[in-house]
């Protein structure tokens, strides 16, 4: 059950590591403008906006890695911690931007939050 629990946190930080990419270096990419749904003019306004978001996603995989590395009680801490900080994050941003975020974002941090908790 912890593998199952650490594979999808693992997977959690990929995701956040992955938008920190699309944020802070390919924003104004049309794969970026496709994921986030702008336009060329608005993705060029937003560019620094968006790389200051990016970097938020990079320190909640950089919490969620630590969490994987460090050894418990830390190590549980952290995940349950970041993976808490994920789905609030996930809420917030399907409740003022976009509903998809709730199933991209929010439902995958409760899932491995469940299993990170089962797995204790």
């Amino acid at each position: 059950m912890k593998l199952l629990a650490d594979l999808t946190v693992a997977a959690v930080a990929l995701l956040h590591v992955y938008i920190l990419v699309l944020e802070m270096f390919l924003w104004t990419t049309p794969r970026a403008r496709k994921a986030f749904g702008t336009d060329a003019d608005f993705a060029e306004k937003s560019r620094a906006l968006a790389a200051n978001q990016g970097l938020y996603n990079g320190f909640l995989a950089a919490g969620l890695i630590w969490g994987l590395i460090a050894p418990d009680p830390a190590g549980f801490q952290f995940k349950v911690f970041f993976l808490a900080c994920v789905a609030v994050a996930g809420l917030y941003g399907a409740a003022t931007a976009s509903r998809k975020i709730l199933f991209v974002q929010t439902v995958p941090a409760l899932i491995s939050l469940a299993l990170v908790l089962l797995a204790r």
